[in-house]
């Protein structure tokens, strides 16, 4: 078990925490929730004594091992990747170096047979034996296979080194499990294991993430921050947006009938004050004036920006004929024989395991990439392109005003402020550089500048990532809405569950194009290879 007593976190004059109390209890997983900037990595570093309180305490239960997720990719690159697994668990790890140097000494004396035995009974006793098993079967579940485990960690690639770190995190069933997005740059069946794994994990779980359908599926409780406390609840993700929601209704409620109540008295006391018959139903009625107390109700730390995508003109039937698509890069081909129709009102998804192949269908369709004549667009058809990487529409050194105004045709700084103000930028930050902001203030100046746009077809290369829960909420919202088409990919469960239509996944065999919801898609690739 964890708990914090008085926790308090000051940074000069900010308060990131004060006096928090609670208690993160085995068999549950916590998920760890509030708006950016709120302190959720800074709480999850001071559990972990990474960083220390302002004030109060942290306590752990004498003897229980606390493991966390480190997202450093560099730190282990000249070791094996198996043994970065197994360090994890930093005890057992030392006790495995200690016995090699003891048996590779010349001079092996009865003193060191002595420590031997020592360390090869607590060897035992942490399930030493069967490290090297339970290691490989982690990696395995996260997708990296057998032959990978003995390459250093410098010859994997980024994605398959967070995995490592992933799987360095959950080996050895660490007592309390600290992890920071932990379904970042994941595949889809990285995450249904993790989803697996911890759902049968018996230990403390305290989890970040910004994926809701990962947060539904494991968390047994929801840990809010907000306004530098947290409160605990009961439920997924779901159930704490319903119930706080709720909460906050019922408060607002009964602050009304408190008004409707005071007013009430009000009227009374003004009227039959004077009155001498009245004189004591009146002195009566300023005693329960006095003891009505309206409940102070804090509006949310949170902000969701407001995203709306309106197309200037409707698209007409023929929207996108793409035949036979093929396309090399470096000499290996990434696209053959792509070849597929796109109708009004469709909103695809594309998957698949292979992230350049719909990047760089993607940068062809958008016409950032010149290709062959394989595609052709319908005439009325407008494109806004949202790509997985920005970096080069924000290499000028220009204030937030000036670079959406590039992108409109109402070229009136009250007009582009406005659109500023839509994606929670105002007051001064609209005069902050390009240069300075933060990936997900790009993503929402991105998101901006696609309103601005007024297209009937959006072209979106993960358009969630960087982004917090209330950003993903509301681009889930304003893409429900849309009425064009949409082409898109992304790792957010719920966000293609609930917008796509059809599904087209891109294998090296070539497309899989299907008409069902994300979840039937998913269900239905299991069953196909259950029977293999």
């Amino acid at each position: 078990m964890i708990s914090t007593h008085g926790l308090a976190l000051h940074f000069g004059k900010r308060i990131l925490f004060e006096d928090v109390n609670i208690k993160f209890t085995p068999g549950n997983c916590y998920g760890l929730i509030g708006a950016n900037g709120s302190g959720k990595s800074t709480f999850l570093k001071i559990l972990d004594r990474e960083i220390e309180p302002s004030a109060g305490d942290v306590v752990v239960t004498p003897g229980e091992r606390i493991a966390v997720l480190k997202q450093n990719h560099f730190e282990f690159d000249e070791f094996e990747v198996l043994k970065v697994v197994i360090m994890g668990h930093a005890r057992l790890y030392a006790i495995m170096e200690e016995k090699d140097l003891l048996y590779a000494k010349p001079d092996f004396s009865d003193a060191d047979g002595i420590r031997a035995s020592e360390l090869e009974c607590e060897f035992s006793e942490l399930n030493g034996w069967d490290a090297e098993i339970e290691a490989a079967r982690l990696l395995n579940g996260l997708g990296i296979k057998a032959d990978l485990h003995a390459k250093k960690m410098k010859d994997l690639g980024g994605v398959e080194k967070l995995k490592v770190l992933l799987a360095r995190a959950l080996f050895g069933n660490p007592d309390i499990l600290l992890l920071d997005e932990p379904t970042n740059h994941l595949d889809v069946e990285a995450i249904t294991w993790l989803e697996d794994f911890l759902y049968n994990f018996d230990n403390t779980v305290i989890v970040v993430s910004h994926d809701r359908h990962f947060l539904n599926k494991v968390c047994t409780h929801i840990a809010d921050i907000d306004f530098g406390n947290i409160q605990l609840y009961v439920g997924n993700y779901d159930f704490w947006l319903e119930s706080s929601q709720l909460a906050l209704q019922l408060a607002k409620d009964a602050n009304r009938k408190k008004e409707d109540k005071i007013k009430d008295l009000q009227r009374f006391i003004e009227r039959f004050s004077s009155n001498a018959s009245k004189a004591k139903q009146a002195t009566s009625r300023k005693r329960q004036l006095e003891k009505l107390t309206l409940e102070d109700i804090k509006p949310s730390s949170r902000k969701y920006p407001y995203i709306h995508f309106k197309q200037d003109r409707e698209a007409g039937k023929q929207l996108l004929t793409v035949e036979n698509l093929n396309f090399n890069i470096n000499g290996e081909q990434v696209l053959k024989d792509v070849s597929f129709t796109v109708n009004k009102g469709d909103k695809i998804a594309f998957v698949g395991s292979n992230g350049l192949a719909q990047t760089t269908l993607f940068k062809i369709l958008a016409g950032e990439i010149n290709a062959d004549s394989s595609f052709k667009w319908g005439e009325s058809t407008s494109q806004a392109y949202f790509p997985k990487d920005n970096t080069e529409y924000f290499n000028v050194d220009l204030n937030l005003v000036d670079w959406l105004r590039q992108y409109s045709r109402e070229q009136e700084e009250s007009f582009v402020r406005g659109f500023l103000g839509r994606m929670l930028f105002s007051g001064e930050e609209t005069q902050k550089s390009t240069r300075v902001l933060s990936g997900g203030e790009k993503v929402r100046c991105m998101l901006a500048r696609i309103m601005l746009n007024g297209a009937n077809v959006l072209i979106l290369d993960e358009p969630t990532n960087h982004l917090d829960l209330e950003s993903i909420t509301a681009l889930n919202n304003g893409l429900g809405k849309f009425e064009g088409t949409i082409l898109f990919v992304s790792q957010d469960h719920q966000l293609v569950q609930t917008i796509s239509n059809r599904i087209i996944e891109i294998t090296p065999d070539g497309l899989v194009d299907m008409q069902m919801t994300y979840d039937e898609y998913l269900e239905n690739k299991n069953v196909k290879s259950s029977l293999k």
